[in-house]
């Protein structure tokens, strides 16, 4: 088992940090919060320009591993556009994207966009998606569903996994972001970052993010060779992730106090937009539910035991 990524997909990743970046980094979400019907043409050209659309993440490992990368980097960057759920999407399908949705009102964040969209609930029920209620608050927006099949068990575990990913990238600017702000204020004549108490919080911080670090690698590991236990794996990582973005977040909002609620700064955006990938499909009770009925009394195996 080798959980590090090869290091062609980290110089995917990189590459896309960078790419992101020169379109615009953070301005891309607020200008596509003021124009969502904008999404394309702000995050469509980069991807495109990046061959993100020419991985094949559900059959090649190389292009699964280059898959994560880019969903981390697009997280880092808060960039609003669904790229965890158009890489999830099935071969068998005529679609450009999959997402996983769950609960009576099934919902996801790709309101405004011009694009075949195929859904999957846990269970594996494919649907294709018909229509789009208003965008609200994140992108998202309500679906309305049309039956398919119920091919899609297969779909499941790549479609949790990656916006995992995406969210993993949102943690990584997180702590970045608090680190350097309390490297520069001072209170008491010292910088924060010298306060025994605040790098007790941030420790707390990090030690979840390289958790999620460690448990991200396992699930995509998982997927890749094919295990049984693929979508336990994808579950325990969703829930892990759940976790894991509740305390990170807490912290560094508490670190930077009140201005870290205010729009003038990055993580607020960052805070605010990692709502519907921790919401959606399900919370972290639901999440802990499903895998709790689907590990049974056999329990989870490998890093997750």
């Amino acid at each position: 088992m080798i959980l590090d990524l090869s290091d062609d997909a980290r110089e995917f990743g990189r590459q896309a940090l960078r790419a992101f970046e020169a379109a615009g980094g953070d301005q891309l979400l607020q200008d596509a919060e003021g124009k969502p019907g904008s999404r394309e043409t702000l995050v469509g050209p980069v991807l495109n320009g990046l061959g993100a659309w020419d991985l094949d993440p559900r059959t090649d490992t190389d292009g699964l591993e280059a898959a994560a990368a880019l969903c981390r980097s697009a997280g880092y960057w808060a960039v609003p556009y669904p790229v965890a759920e158009r890489l999830a999407r099935p071969d068998d399908l005529d679609v450009d994207g999959l997402v996983v949705v769950g609960g009576a009102r099934p919902s996801a964040t790709i309101g405004d966009l011009e694009l075949r969209w195929a859904a999957v609930t846990l269970s594996g029920a494919r649907s294709r998606v018909t229509g789009c209620a208003e965008t609200g608050s994140g992108f998202v927006a309500e679906l309305e569903l049309s039956a398919i099949d119920d091919a899609g068990a297969g779909d499941v575990a790549l479609g949790l996994v990656l916006p995992c990913w995406t969210l993993l990238g949102m943690l990584d600017r997180a702590i970045e972001l608090t680190i350097a702000h309390v490297s520069l204020r001072k209170q008491f004549g010292q910088t924060l970052s010298s306060l025994q108490g605040v790098q007790f919080q941030l420790t707390d911080a990090e030690v979840e993010r390289s958790g999620l670090d460690i448990l991200a690698k396992y699930a995509l590991w998982s997927i890749a060779d094919n295990r049984p236990d693929a979508l336990a794996d994808a579950l325990a990582l969703r829930m892990s992730a759940i976790e894991a973005a509740e305390i990170v977040f807490r912290v560094c909002h508490q670190l930077h106090g009140a201005v870290g609620f205010c729009d003038e700064t990055t993580l607020s955006w960052l805070s605010r937009y990692s709502q519907p990938l921790r919401r959606l499909p399900t919370g972290l009770s639901a999440t802990r539910d499903e895998l709790t009925s689907r590990a049974g009394r056999a329990g989870l195996t490998g890093l997750f035991s």
